[in-house]
């Protein structure tokens, strides 16, 4: 139980520090340390958290599986794998929901790309993998270490929009108008070559290093053997 309970402290500091930091400390922080050293100071916390995160994940004896994973759920995975490798590669450039100079200039633009699916392609390429993995691994020190990262996604992506909403007002609006927050479907035919390109390419590098970490293959290397 021990295990356990520090596994879920360790959670709550990586998921709390985030939104302490991004938010409610965010100003004391910034005129503290200034805004370049803010973010190294944050990127420590955060790197701090998640290596207590993964060691106190690691100490945990695999629990029970919930469910059987078979090859429905494994094909499952591996689509949903797929798409936020495809959504995270398209997330990098021109998206107004990262601290970037220009996110004004780039919420008054009409969506394009990944933005035509949701406005918060990152977040949701982090749920989407957390949701994949949480299918064919159903347990309990899973759900606690991965459903962190999904509620952290998520509930930071709302988060993310009432802090936008207040320091850029009606261009956020705006974008929030021309964007969805749940992933639509409709459009998926805007993402641009180069970004199915990179992210399959990522997809492929991910399933494939699976063998480095000594865990079950993923993706087609599950049915292909190289």
């Amino acid at each position: 139980m021990g295990g356990y309970l520090n596994l879920v402290l360790a959670s709550l500091a990586f998921v709390g520090s985030h939104f302490a930091m991004s938010h409610n400390l965010r100003p004391a922080m910034v005129r503290l340390f200034g805004r370049n050293a803010f973010m190294a100071v944050y990127s420590l916390i955060s790197l701090a958290a998640l290596i207590w995160m993964v060691i106190a994940y690691r100490a945990v004896p695999a629990g029970t599986v919930y469910w059987p994973a078979g090859d429905i759920l494994w094909a499952v995975s591996s689509v949903l794998t797929f798409i936020a490798a495809v959504l995270y590669s398209g997330s990098m450039s021109g998206n107004p929901a990262l601290p970037s100079p220009g996110a004004a200039e780039y919420a008054g633009r009409m969506p394009a790309g990944v933005f035509r699916v949701t406005r918060h392609p990152m977040m949701w390429s982090f749920a989407l993998w957390g949701f994949a993995h949480l299918l064919i691994a159903p347990r309990t020190d899973n759900f606690i270490f991965i459903g962190s990262i999904i509620f952290l996604a998520l509930a930071g992506a709302k988060a993310q929009e009432l802090k936008k909403a207040a320091t850029m007002g009606v261009e956020w609006e705006m974008w929030c108008r021309r964007t969805h927050y749940f992933p639509a479907i409709t459009g998926v035919a805007s993402i641009g070559p180069w970004t199915w390109i990179i992210g399959t390419a990522l997809w492929l590098i991910a399933t494939w290093a699976h063998g480095w970490f000594d865990v079950p293959a993923a993706g087609l290397f599950r049915w292909i053997q190289l």
